[in-house]
């Protein structure tokens, strides 16, 4: 189950909402400078907001007008932002309610998901919307917080779970792994021969040392070890060979690009995912998302809680 959507569409909205904060950035700076010049700040301030910004050809952009301009296209959502945020720190620190770095670890490995490493990742974000490691991380810090404060009153049992994974087992099937044995010859000939001698009692390491062509497996009986379903590193007629047999058994001749294989299935198994007990509390959580009232109606309910009032009209 996943809610990288939702998640998604927070980020999304924080970008729009870098702007914004470059305007603070520049109410801060104006506020050192005036501290830094207590003799007139009147002045002060008023140069502040002269200042050119930017230039198109004899056309001048000012401080004071570039935070005009960003005040009036985004000042109110950015206001409900900083809001919003205020009253769920609130409301964590009333309760007790606290996400820990291991939670905040776990989401960002989620999202993480379908980009080639942790690097492209943090790559992407910063390149296509301007994020930084520090503002995703407590964006994430966000979400998880408000998620857990909206549904900490319902109770999800662990059947309700585990009904949910046994209903829905393409988002949770476990992947295979086979132990395979290959000799590799020229002919199918050969591979007959092989496979005659096979079933003659003949031990399958020693034909694989006598007679395989594979050089990185023949003086280890032809083992491959453990192998994914999909691993590239080995012939796809093998691990499609592979998958129809039983453990014990041995392939017909399998064709190759060069020569034939012969493969036996030592075994296979379920490959274990560590991830087992977060992919089941992350189920949990979903499940009472669903239960929970409106995350934008909790959040209302925290403003009225904390009496949060928007005094400038042009915010509101």
């Amino acid at each position: 189950m996943q809610n990288v959507k939702r998640l998604w569409g927070v980020i999304i909205l924080m970008a729009v909402c870098i702007l914004v904060l470059a305007s603070l950035l520049i109410t801060h700076t104006m506020n050192q400078s005036e501290s830094s010049h207590p003799a007139d700040p009147e002045q002060q301030g008023e140069q502040n907001n002269e200042q050119v910004v930017a230039k198109i050809g004899s056309r001048e952009i000012t401080r004071q007008e570039l935070q005009t301009a960003l005040e009036q296209h985004y000042g109110a959502e950015l206001l409900g932002q900083l809001l919003d945020r205020e009253v769920i720190r609130l409301e964590g620190n009333e309760t007790g309610t606290a996400i820990a770095d291991a939670e905040i670890a776990r989401e960002l490995k989620r999202m993480q998901q379908g980009y080639e490493s942790e690097e492209q990742f943090y790559t992407s974000m910063q390149n296509q919307l301007g994020l930084s490691r520090q503002e995703i991380k407590e964006d994430v810090t966000n979400k998880l917080l408000l998620e857990k404060l909206a549904t900490s009153h319902i109770q999800i049992t662990d059947a309700q779970v585990e009904s949910y994974v046994q209903g829905h087992p393409d988002e949770f099937k476990q992947e295979t792994e086979y132990n395979i044995q290959q000799i590799i010859v020229s002919t199918k000939d050969q591979a007959n021969k092989v496979i005659a001698a096979l079933a003659k009692g003949e031990s399958f390491e020693i034909l694989a040392r006598d007679r395989s062509l594979d050089d990185a497996t023949n003086n280890s009986g032809g083992d491959l070890g453990w192998i994914e379903g999909d691993d590239p590193f080995v012939a796809a007629p093998v691990l499609e060979a592979a998958k129809l047999l039983k453990a014990g058994e041995v392939s017909k001749p399998v064709p190759l690009t060069q020569g034939f294989a012969v493969v036996k299935l030592k075994n296979k198994r379920d490959k274990e995912n560590p991830d087992q007990a977060f992919i089941r509390e992350n189920v949990r959580r979903e499940l009472a998302l669903q239960e929970a009232p409106p995350l934008k109606d909790y959040i209302s309910q925290l403003r009225t809680k904390w009496k949060v009032a928007v005094i400038a009209p042009e915010f509101k």
